[in-house]
């Protein structure tokens, strides 16, 4: 696992967004794996403005959603889909053609986690998965006491995560869906390479635990550990409970510029 600390949430994102940028140039159809929320909105409009600008070509990528509510209507505009066209496929000039992410509010909301599952295999796996963390530690919608070797499924949310995401609803609570699909933790492993971004001091202790403390079903995101190609970047703050804060330093800063993000 490789920790960067940067500045602030805008240097995050330019970094991170740089990495995107040059997947995209080895392989132009890659597959990305996208995560919604406040935290990765500085990588997708770092990436925006690059493409923009003509520096890199994102017309080919294909776009993979982490996960989506279970019972909003078809085109809520805070159901994940509507999201992610919204902040990433639009904006990156892209069709819906180019977007897979699972049915929230399908019939039988099993058989759409399996054939979500299914569908990414087909399409060759994602290249890079995007992540944020939660507060709990949690990583897409996997809270603590998720299986490591968990595919995607229906999980039940905890009041911490609603009460977190509520600002996406009016604040009221009671519109947040209980229940979400989401790619589990096997099924994110599998992605070639995991990028997680934290920002702000209300991370600090789940950046902590999911970097120096032992891998563990209560933390989920310290599953990272176990991946060959795992960079978490962090800002300040949100590096501000690492013991080893110091060493990811100066590994950075004598990092080979060949290694690339």
């Amino acid at each position: 696992m490789e920790v960067v600390i940067v500045k602030d949430a805008r240097a995050g994102g330019e970094l991170i967004a740089d990495g995107i940028a040059g997947l995209l140039r080895r392989k132009p159809d890659a597959l990305l794996g996208v995560a919604t929320g406040s935290t990765p909105l500085p990588i997708y409009e770092a990436l925006i403005a690059q493409v923009k600008a003509g520096s890199v070509d994102a017309s080919r990528a294909r776009i993979a959603q982490l996960d989506e509510y279970v019972g909003l209507p078809a085109g809520h505009p805070e159901s994940y889909r509507s999201t992610v066209l919204r902040q990433v496929v639009e904006p990156l000039g892209l069709s819906e053609d180019a977007f897979m992410g699972p049915d929230g509010s399908a019939a039988d909301v099993l058989a759409a986690c399996e054939a979500y599952d299914t569908a990414l295999s087909a399409a060759g796996g994602v290249d890079l998965q995007i992540l944020g963390i939660g507060t709990d530690g949690h990583i897409g919608f996997n809270e603590p006491c998720s299986s490591l070797a968990s595919r995607t499924r229906i999980k039940t949310l905890t009041e911490q995560t609603r009460v977190d995401n509520a600002r996406f609803f009016d604040n009221d609570i009671e519109q947040v869906p209980h229940h979400v699909i989401t790619q589990g933790i096997g099924t994110i492993l599998e992605a070639r390479h995991l990028v997680l971004l934290a920002t702000g001091e209300g991370k600090a202790e789940a950046v902590a635990q999911t970097v120096e403390g032992p891998v563990a079903a209560l933390v989920p995101a310290s599953a990272l550990q176990l991946h060959p190609h795992a960079t978490v970047v962090v800002d300040e703050a949100a590096a501000s409970k690492l013991k080893l804060a110091d060493y990811f330093r100066h590994t950075y800063a004598n990092k080979p510029t060949w290694q690339g993000i």
